[in-house]
């Protein structure tokens, strides 16, 4: 594919036609990869068959652009589910990160493994064999994604239970549903040119006491909508956004901005003057 390189390391589900040019044609039946017993060292090819996904290489540009993009540093956990052959992994190690990927081939993780000792960042850069669905990725704060929407939906839940303000970067195929934050394009770019990021959104839906009034919030990922209600009078709230834990809303001339805490938001009230806000959410 050109400019396509084989640098990325990134997996994909057999479907559809946005793969069909990319990767050659699959035996009907696969079947668990087993670890390579010769002396020969082991060398993917683009697509070959996995567990549930095929590897297709990605642009090597775009492996650091994706870095890029989330200000990956050595203050990040970076995780890359479905690793293939770690060199997102590596890419971050070498940025100073403490990185981990995921992968279910116990081939291409030995060959991470490999390689992450060869670029002197084996203490940096960490492999599992293991099923990308069932990963803990709870202590990430940056994760790496290069999947296809079925994996995405199915993955729904891991990214929603992570910690607000959790930098997700993804390249070609979005999270459905969410807004992304940034995007980047390759120029030049015949395929898997498009990456972009997503904070995790705080969880914010729910009836808040806030003052002598009730905030009623209704949340989709990052996007919030609902009426504040106070003195018998309900107004719809309005320019709403939540960044991370970071919210901000309009209701009745006032504009409100603060972080979220688990059931508790303070921050910021302007309407005139400032003063200091606390909301508390409602038992459910």
């Amino acid at each position: 594919m050109k400019r396509v390189h084989a640098v990325g390391s990134l997996v994909f589900l057999v479907a559809g036609a946005a793969l069909a040019a990319a990767a050659p044609p699959q035996p009907p039946q696969q079947q668990t990869p087993q670890p390579q017993t010769g002396t020969r060292q082991y060398e993917p090819k683009p697509g070959q068959p996995g567990k549930d996904v095929v590897w297709v290489p990605t642009p090597e540009e775009m492996v650091e652009h994706m870095l890029d993009l989330a200000e990956v540093s050595a203050r990040d956990l970076v995780i890359d589910l479905g690793s293939g052959d770690g060199r997102n992994v590596i890419a971050a190690a070498k940025r100073g990160a403490r990185a981990r990927g995921v992968e279910y081939n116990p081939d291409l993780v030995e060959l991470s493994r490999r390689r992450a000792a060869e670029a002197g960042v084996a203490d940096r850069a960490a492999f599992v064999q293991g099923d990308m669905y069932e990963a803990d990725v709870s202590d990430a704060t940056v994760l790496v994604l290069f999947l296809l929407p079925e994996n995405l939906r199915k993955l729904m839940p891991t990214f929603t239970a992570m910690p607000p303000g959790t930098r997700i970067v993804a390249n070609t195929f979005g999270l459905a549903g969410w807004t992304p934050e940034r995007t980047f394009r390759l120029q030049d770019c015949l395929a898997w040119c498009e990456a972009m990021l997503y904070f995790v959104p705080a969880k914010v839906h729910g009836s808040w006491t806030l003052g002598d009034g009730t905030l009623e919030i209704d949340q989709a990922y990052q996007t919030i909508t609902g009426t504040l209600t106070a003195g018998g009078q309900s107004v719809p709230i309005q320019d709403a956004a939540i960044r991370g834990d970071e919210i901000s809303f309009a209701a009745g001339g006032v504009v409100y901005t603060g972080r979220v805490n688990g059931d508790r938001i303070e921050g910021t009230a302007t309407g005139g003057r400032a003063a200091r806000f606390t909301a508390t959410r409602q038992a459910r």
